[in-house]
């Protein structure tokens, strides 16, 4: 383990109306410990579980790479804050690593493509060739594979998106294969149940405040799709 736990300090929040700081779960919990190589994050959409996983990524000094912003109609300044109200523990020390976003993933390896075109050895580090000329399924799984062999903490903001239910398998078996290398320690926010099921893991739900850890059987998304599917005809005829 690279990160020991979180301490959220909450009493220094500096607002009590504005996104993130009047999310309940982010008021009401204190500290998340981390005592398996793969940690998820599991909740429904606006609960806090990615808030906090970026804000995280930013306190272990992991930069976060995105395009640049054009113009809103709205700035919430508090927005981006959240780390400075965060205290992390290391287990030996920082560790470098890395975030992944599958919003911004298209874009990185365009500007990944760029760069190899003035030093072809930046490739080495992302599997070796192009990310660009793979579809982008394949892209992932070729960075996944590569990146995470290298020591470190990596965070994963619902990579599932462009993946196939084959591809999510893949990436299973390289969190699966990783963690018990002792090397690389995941923290992943999800809706995925096939990544859920990664033995070993713990799953953390945001659906009630505090966080609290849950058994697979018992999340949300295990729940609805075994119900779905033992009871198809049922939920069509519902519709």
């Amino acid at each position: 383990m690279h990160l020991n736990n979180v301490t959220l300090l909450y009493e220094k929040y500096p607002t009590e109306e504005y996104y993130p700081f009047n999310l309940q779960v982010l008021r009401r919990t204190r500290r998340i410990e981390f005592h398996s190589p793969v940690t998820f994050f599991v909740g429904e959409n606006g609960t806090g579980k990615s808030t906090l996983l970026k804000a995280l990524c930013q306190k272990c000094g992991i930069h976060i790479w995105k395009m640049a912003e054009g113009v809103r109609l709205e700035t919430n300044l508090y927005e981006e804050t959240l780390y400075m109200f965060l205290e992390v523990q290391w287990s030996s020390g920082r560790v470098p690593g890395s975030f992944f976003g599958s919003e911004t993933f298209r874009d990185f390896a365009q500007c990944l493509d760029e760069w190899a075109a003035a030093d072809p050895d930046t490739l080495r580090f992302f599997g070796g060739k192009s990310l660009i000329t793979q579809s982008h399924g394949q892209s992932l799984m070729t960075l996944f594979k590569a990146r995470y062999r290298i020591k470190g903490l990596y965070f994963l903001d619902e990579p599932e998106t462009a993946l196939s239910p084959k591809s999510q398998l893949e990436l299973l078996k390289v969190l699966k294969r990783m963690g018990e290398a002792g090397h690389a320690q995941f923290i992943i926010a999800t809706h995925s149940p096939i990544l859920l099921a990664c033995p070993g893991a713990d799953i953390l739900s945001f659906d009630e405040a505090p966080v609290r850890k849950i058994d697979y059987e018992d999340t949300e998304h295990y729940l609805i799709y075994k119900n779905f599917m033992e009871n198809r005809g049922r939920y069509l005829k519902e519709m």
